[in-house]
């Protein structure tokens, strides 16, 4: 029994204090102590004890006596004793301020200050001082300062143990907060060196000193290192916890089952020594919350936050309550823990996932803000954190900024291209926007699932699905629907394997005895409820390939597994409308209202069906009330509430024009005020507010309400609205644009009803009418008569196009035959028309007065009266025409004739003159090649060059008299050929003369040059014969003479030349 003496002033006798009696109002020690004028060492030994006893109140009683200005001027000689209680009592605050929060946590720090600050004033110099100051500086974060304090010390005593202990923390703590990677190994370096020189310098220090080397090691990846550490710790104090649970961490590490198992022994070992410890309670905690045992963690979290005010400590439990309370579906409960947690740490760094538990409950309860700042603070630590900007990407969705939300997942994918559930999300939000990337995501997303070898979830395929048939893709939409059902019923069904029965049954609606038959046959109906929505897509696709036969077999089906799955009731309600069984359509809405009386959709459904009647107008005014009641305002329900105002206003019955003023201005009030106001981009309340300006005659305001509607139906795959197309049309024929209102109500038509509408056709037959493009007109009415043959109206508008057409016909100061004809043949047929209609009439009711169908009877037979008149002359007139036509064209034929033959005769004529010049060409051609040959022969020849010489100018003179001779024959041959076609050109004398003229200067000059010439082209001629021309001048001479007689004698064996011209070709 540990025990203190105060010696009793004056007397050597001393009071003896039990330690561990200490009485628990500290007055009486204190009373003691100063009476007494114990020593200050005593003091500080009281209040440590009181301390330990965890009495704080007395400790600092006692010390704050200790340090009073009476003790401090009565004990002034006394330094140490002085200085301990000053920094026993800064070391007090540093540790309060460490566990206390903000405004506390400060007010304790400041109390530290003030204590070591009078501490030092009264020694400057002592270690213990500047060592406090370095723990106050690492309690508020000042790493700096605490290093700097630490320092002070270690330059006086670089063996200062707690000096060294105080650096090397703080070079640990640096490490820790430090960013960059090499930076914070250098930091742990330096720490584990100072721990390290701690040790040599004091070898017999606690094993608890051990533990900083062991973690320094641990953060340079010296993992076996530390472990020998920690286990020399334990061999050093075998029930050190900290040890304990540091190892018992590094098995849990390494994810094996032995590990795991070994890590939870050191766990439970560390809880039975001290059961306190908050690390290890949260680890065991952790660990009971993966095998399911909730109650043991809450258990061990609520010793955990009990046993410990360390603000990570407790976060961490808080966090592993939260959770358990969150797995249990407690959700309220986990977001009250999960905030807890959050309060308990300063920045996100120390410890983000309470961040995330908790923005996933903030999403729960819809509070879209606070959810997104805990997912942003996740971002800051992680910030490629995949489920987190999954998580922020879904709020932005929520909160209607798809664009942001589309960037978030395309970050995901970027991230992780492999997440297949970003590709999905990213599909989702670009269906409205962008049908080709949003169907491109999601069959991304298909083929990652097949790559991974994982199932295809049916609801993906079914969003794929979806979307061919959205687009009209009708084939590929069955199979993606096929492939997301697998094998059922439905592919018999599909197959036709179930024989006639199918066919015979499927009229009966509401008759499941063929589904109770099979069940006795023994064929399997199963259908999962994860099919049963693509089942009913399905089903729709095949009303839209008009296959309504399986369709409502399929919605039967999901009737007979799934009786409260109203949708298919209404489907099978729509199709027996669409095949004009109103009243088993009406059936079968009530059938879907037994099970829920306020369904919108079927009171909706159900009202448009009662407005279409006379009788229940009045009551589906109710129904829509009760519709926009049940859904609490919905769009499409005040929509209809609209739509009835405005049929009320427009009843055929007779009534007051302020009734129907009323009904407009209520009808407005709903569209424009309920509808828009909410929803602005709703084009169905936009199109109702043009049609009600419309009824005001607004045709400007009304065409361009029309013209944003039809522009933001026509950029949308999944809105088709025929309405505003033709209610456009209304407007352009209002306005008198005949022409554009035949093209929007035609491209109607076309896009819409496949061109099989008899009253968009009868619009379009009355724009042709007003556009006064009568057979047009006619046109239009026969097709629609065609669709709608017992619609007598129709007829009754053919008569009349068929009228006024001959009327108009009539009316024309121009008009031929035919159309005078074709006036005869539209009064017939108009006759004919107003007869049956007038017979019609008398044995059935269709709204047409007898007495104006006999007036247009009568003005018929008028016109056609006057139209024969008319034929008889037209056709007088057109047969004169036809005779003048004729003669006409006898005249032209033979003047054609004429010309023909003038041609022909002038074609012969040329080609006669070309065969004649080609024939003396080639004539000339073989002389030539005669005269060469000559020359040749006569070069070959022995003898004297004079001989040679001498007869050349023989032939050279006989060829001259030859070529004369030869050209008088041809001159006469030339005027005996072409007598007879010179009479053809005697318009022409000149060209003639000048030709002749010509032929002759060319003969003049060429005569004698050409046998030099013909001898130098054929390279005969001789140098020495030139040389002695002038010698034997009288012998060439002599020579032509002859050859001139040789060619009178012998006419016969020479060629004839064609023409004048010839010579000059040969020369």
């Amino acid at each position: 029994m540990a025990s203190v003496y105060i010696p009793v002033q004056g007397t050597e006798e001393e009071v003896r204090v039990a330690l561990d009696q200490l009485p628990h109002d500290a007055s009486d020690i204190l009373d003691i102590l100063k009476a007494e004028q114990a020593p200050l060492h005593l003091w500080l030994i009281i209040a440590r004890e009181y301390f330990k006893q965890g009495k704080i109140d007395q400790f600092r009683q006692i010390l704050e006596e200790g340090s009073g200005p009476e003790i401090d001027e009565y004990y002034a000689d006394v330094k140490y004793e002085r200085i301990a209680i000053l920094n026993a009592l800064g070391a007090f605050h540093t540790f309060s301020g460490k566990v206390e929060r903000a405004p506390q946590k400060e007010a304790h720090f400041k109390e530290a200050t003030q204590y070591y600050n009078r501490a030092s004033r009264i020694d400057e110099t002592e270690p213990s001082t500047w060592i406090g100051k370095g723990q106050l500086c690492v309690a508020k974060g000042e790493l700096q300062m605490a290093s700097d304090s630490f320092k002070i010390v270690l330059d006086e005593d670089g063996n200062n143990f707690p000096a060294l202990l105080g650096q090397a923390s703080v070079y640990f703590l640096m490490g820790e907060t430090e960013q960059q990677h090499k930076r914070s190994l250098e930091h742990y370096r330096n720490s584990l060196d100072l721990y390290k020189r701690a040790l040599r310098v004091y070898s017999n220090c606690p094993a608890a000193v051990r533990l900083g080397i062991a973690f320094c090691r641990y953060k340079l990846g010296q993992v076996e290192k530390a472990r020998q550490a920690f286990q020399r710790v334990l061999q050093l104090d075998p029930e050190n916890v900290d040890a304990l649970v540091a190892v018992a961490i590094m098995d849990l590490q390494t994810n094996e089952a032995s590990g795991i198992r070994r890590g939870m022994e050191k766990m439970r070992r560390a809880f039975e020594i001290y059961p306190y410890c908050t690390l290890a309670l949260n680890h065991l905690a952790n660990h009971y919350f993966f095998t399911g045992q909730h109650f043991v963690v809450e258990q061990l979290t609520e010793t955990a936050l009990s046993s410990s005010n360390h603000g990570l400590l407790k976060s961490h439990a808080y966090y592993n309550l939260a959770r358990s309370y969150h797995s249990k579906g407690d959700i309220e409960t986990a977001g009250r823990y999960y905030l807890a947690s959050v309060k308990e740490i300063s920045k996100p760094q120390d410890f983000v996932l309470p961040y995330i538990g908790l923005g996933q409950i903030q999403l729960k309860f819809g509070d879209l803000k606070a959810s997104l700042a805990s997912f942003e603070k996740v971002l800051e630590v992680h910030p490629e954190n995949c489920e987190s900007l999954k998580a922020i990407g879904h709020i932005h969705a929520k909160s209607g900024e798809n664009e942001k939300a589309i960037e978030t997942f395309k970050k995901v994918t970027r991230i992780d291209p492999k997440d297949h559930q970003a590709f999905v999300e990213l599909g989702e939000l670009l269906v409205e926007s962008d049908w080709a990337a949003a169907m491109e995501y999601l069959k991304t997303a298909r083929n990652l699932l097949k790559k991974a070898g994982e199932d295809v979830p049916v609801e993906l395929l079914n969003g794929i699905g979806l979307l061919h048939f959205e687009k009209g893709e009708f084939e590929m939409a069955e199979q993606c629907f096929k492939e997301a059902l697998g094998d059922g019923l439905w592919v018999s069904i599909m197959g036709g394997k179930l024989g006639s029965s199918v066919i015979n049954l499927s009229v009966q609606y509401k008759d499941q005895s063929f589904f109770h038959q099979l069940e006795e046959e023994g064929v399997p109906l199963e259908l999962h409820a994860n099919k049963v929505t693509t089942l009913f897509n399905y089903a729709r696709l095949l009303e839209e390939l008009h296959d309504t036969v399986r369709a409502s077999l399929f919605y039967r089906l999901i009737i007979f597994k799934y009786p409260g799955y109203i949708d298919a009731y209404l489907r099978l309600a729509a199709i027996a409308k669409e095949r004009n069984n109103v009243q088993l359509s009406i059936e079968l809405i009530g059938d879907a209202l037994k099970i829920d009386d306020k369904y919108p959709n079927a009171l909706s459904m159900l009202g448009s069906l009662e407005l279409q009647s006379d009788e229940t107008w009045l009551t589906a005014k109710e129904r829509f009330r009760v519709a926009k009641e049940a859904t609490k305002g919905d769009a499409y329900s005040l929509l209809q509430l609209g739509n009835w105002n405005y049929f009320a206003a427009n009843r055929p019955e007779k009534k007051a024009p302020k009734f129907e003023a009323t009904h407009r201005e209520k009808a407005m009030e709903l569209y424009q005020s309920h509808v828009l106001k909410h929803h602005r981009g709703n084009m169905f309340a936009a199109n109702g507010i043009g049609i009600l300006y419309a009824e005001k005659a607004k045709w400007d305001i009304a065409k361009e309400l029309f013209t944003q509607v039809h522009e933001a139906a026509s950029g949308s795959i999944f809105v088709h609205m025929p309405d505003v197309w033709i209610n456009l049309a209304h407007i352009y024929f209002a306005q008198g644009h005949f022409q554009q209102a035949v093209k929007m109500y035609q491209n109607c038509l076309r896009k819409f009803f496949y061109n099989t509408d008899a009253t968009i056709l009868l619009y379009l037959a009355r724009t042709h009418y007003e556009a006064e493009q009568w057979q047009d007109c006619r046109k239009t009415l026969l097709r629609a008569i065609h669709l709608a043959p017992s619609n007598y109206l129709l007829r009754f508008n053919v008569g009349v196009s068929m009228q006024k057409f001959s009327a108009s016909t009539l009316q024309k100061i121009k008009r031929t035959v035919d159309e005078v004809r074709a006036t005869v043949t539209e009064l017939q047929n108009a006759i004919r028309v107003f007869s049956l209609l007038s017979v019609a009439s008398t044995y059935h009711s269709h709204g047409f007065d007898e007495r104006k169908i006999e007036t247009h009877v009568e003005y018929c037979k008028h016109l056609l009266d006057a139209a024969k008149v008319h034929r008889d002359a037209a056709e007088q007139a057109e047969q004169q025409n036809k005779q003048k036509m004729e003669v006409a064209r006898q005249i032209a034929l033979a003047e054609e004739a004429r010309r023909r033959a003038e041609e022909q005769r002038k074609f012969q004529l040329e080609r006669r003159r070309e065969e004649d010049e080609l024939k003396q060409v080639k004539q000339q051609e073989e002389h030539f090649e005669r005269v060469k040959e000559q020359w040749k022969t006569s070069s070959n020849t022995p003898g004297k060059r004079k001989d040679r010489s001498k007869h050349e100018d023989e032939e050279g003179g006989s060829e001259k008299r030859r070529r004369k001779g030869s050209r008088r024959r041809k001159d006469q041959k030339t005027k005996t050929q072409y007598g007879e076609e010179e009479d053809e050109y005697r318009d022409e004398p000149e060209a003639d003369d000048d030709y002749a003229n010509m032929s002759r200067d060319n003969d003049g000059d060429n005569s004698e040059k050409a046998p030099d010439h013909l001898l130098a082209a054929a390279g005969l001629e001789d140098s020495d014969a030139e040389d002695d021309m002038g010698q034997h001048q009288s012998a060439i001479e002599r020579k032509r003479r002859a050859w001139s007689e040789s060619e009178d004698d012998e006419p016969g064996q020479r060629p004839v030349q064609p023409s004048p011209g010839a010579n000059d070709l040969s020369e």
